[in-house]
């Protein structure tokens, strides 16, 4: 990310223990910083064009304005707005119904600050952070799905998808792979072009439902 712009971020969550700690997180941060932070989504698309943010945290359960609905809406409205899901529930219905909702990522409450953060910053390069209890759960439910192709995926490559589904960032899978941070962007621009896709999110996404990996 430009280090001389900061990214804008937004958070809905009615926990104002969290909604506080989350907020002097990002302001602590060099090249985030937090513009607003709300108890509910009851009016997301409207805090939304108040604050013009780059990335949404939601959570799902809250009064008045669940996170789901609001995530819909502002997607409605800013489909290209990230909006990273955080939640403390693991179950499957949730997590379909955020991705279906237009999620580009979902990450459980008990993530440390600082993965917090990597994957924050992952999602702005075009990651889609899924915390791995989650990604298992995805994995499962699709697990009946036809395999209609292999799209020519390079066992290297379907090595790194596997990883990205799996809910690992570019330097993690880097370090699997005993590759360069820099060649695991070559690799992924390559399963993109294969795929027929254009973010993290959707490869992800056809990765689980095609059963590639």
């Amino acid at each position: 990310m430009d280090n001389n712009i900061k990214k804008r971020i937004v958070i809905f969550d009615d926990d104002k223990t969290r909604r506080d700690s989350l907020t002097m997180l990002l302001n602590m941060c060099s090249d985030m910083e937090c513009v607003g932070a709300f108890v509910s989504a009851a009016d997301a698309v409207g805090n939304v064009k108040a604050t013009r943010p780059d990335m949404v945290l939601m959570d799902i359960d809250m009064p008045q304005g669940d996170g789901i609905t609001g995530t819909k809406q502002i997607k409605e409205h800013f489909p290209d707005l990230l909006v990273i899901m955080q939640t403390v529930f693991d179950d499957s219905q949730n997590i379909f119904e955020a991705i279906k909702a237009g999620a580009n990522g979902y990450l459980l409450k008990r993530t440390s600050p600082d993965k917090l953060l990597e994957q924050v910053r992952e999602a702005f390069q075009g990651g889609a952070p899924m915390t791995g209890a989650v990604a298992i759960k995805v994995l499962d439910f699709f697990r009946e799905e036809p395999v209609p192709t292999s799209y020519d995926l390079t066992e290297k490559e379907k090595n790194i998808l596997k990883l990205l589904v799996e809910g690992h960032s570019y330097k993690m899978i880097a370090a699997k792979s005993a590759i360069s941070y820099f060649t695991v962007c070559n690799h992924i621009k390559k399963i993109y072009d294969k795929l027929h896709v254009n973010s993290a999110t959707e490869a992800v996404s056809m990765a689980i439902k095609q059963r590639l990996v």
